[in-house]
């Protein structure tokens, strides 16, 4: 068994396809089926269900030992970088959608520190986030404190999602310097998918103030809410702070008065050893940034 087993095993579940599998690990569609048999025979069990063409995997828990190793080998290969003091390799970091954090500034800061350095952003609910940060399948996240076990984490408190109405002024004209809930009862609305932590917190902050929103389009892609925002089809209730309205410069963004989501909101790196030492250094690295940020 090698790396590049599992390499091609987790490629070939991500794309649900051998010859997509293959292009993305650059070797021949042949060689990657060759490469898995081969895996197959020696762990003694069929992982791939196969037909006249890719059907599904068998062995969740065979997939998840395959991240946690690649995982583990990606970090043993940073760490040596480290050792040597070359900070390269990749930063994985998860996040919750829409909280108020740019992760940019953050991502910002460590390119000009570490060129060298790649990133993957990942969007994730806070459950997904600690379990990746836990296996070391993610250096770091950004997440809801409150579901989470926090006594596994060291935490750098971020501030609270505090939210706004983000329009497009060429569709919606507001003279308002700050909103009331009761306000949004004049705007259609846009809302993420029922069942996400946003959207049950949106559900419950219209509830408490007894009003009923107007909503014309649901999605579980902020991407496509922003777009029906951009295009005129709706307004949408977003944190404050995260860089939306700096997406477009026809955007604006205006405060709702007393909309906060009370769920804290942190930076979490794991506790418990080996704690790979690209993720100990970003982690300082953020506390330094959003130390600043905070005191500003």
């Amino acid at each position: 068994m090698d790396i590049k087993q599992l390499k091609y095993l987790i490629a070939l579940d991500e794309t649900r396809h051998f010859g997509k599998a293959a292009s993305q690990c650059n070797i021949t569609q042949p060689t990657l089926s060759m490469r898995i048999r081969s895996l197959e025979e020696e762990l003694g069990l069929v992982l791939i269900v196969r037909g006249q063409r890719f059907e599904g995997l068998e062995g969740e828990r065979i997939l998840a030992w395959a991240r946690a190793l690649l995982a583990a080998h990606d970090g043993l290969q940073a760490e040596a970088a480290l050792c040597k003091g070359q900070v390269v390799g990749e930063l994985r970091l998860g996040m919750v959608p829409l909280a108020s954090v740019d992760p940019m500034i953050f991502i910002r800061h460590l390119t000009q520190k570490y060129p060298e350095l790649t990133y993957s952003l990942y969007s994730m609910s806070s459950a997904q986030i600690a379990d990746g940060v836990s296996r070391n399948q993610l250096e770091l996240g950004i997440c809801y404190l409150n579901s989470i076990d926090t006594s596994l984490f060291d935490i750098i408190q971020l501030p609270k999602t505090k939210m706004g109405l983000l329009h497009d002024v060429r569709h919606f004209q507001l003279g308002q310097a700050t909103l009331t809930w009761q306000d949004l009862t004049d705007f259609p609305l846009g809302f993420l998918t029922k069942g996400m932590h946003y959207r049950a917190h949106m559900e419950a902050s219209f509830k408490a103030a007894g009003i009923e929103p107007t909503s014309v389009f649901e999605s579980d892609s902020t991407f496509q809410i922003i777009q029906a925002v951009q295009s005129g089809v709706c307004c949408a209730v977003m944190p404050l702070n995260n860089g939306l309205e700096a997406l477009n410069s026809n955007f604006r963004i205006v405060p709702i008065a007393d909309a906060n989501i009370e769920a804290p909101v942190g930076l979490i790196m794991r506790r418990q050893k080996p704690v790979s030492s690209l993720a100990l250094r970003c982690f300082t690295d953020a506390q330094e940034v959003y130390h600043a940020s905070n005191e500003a």
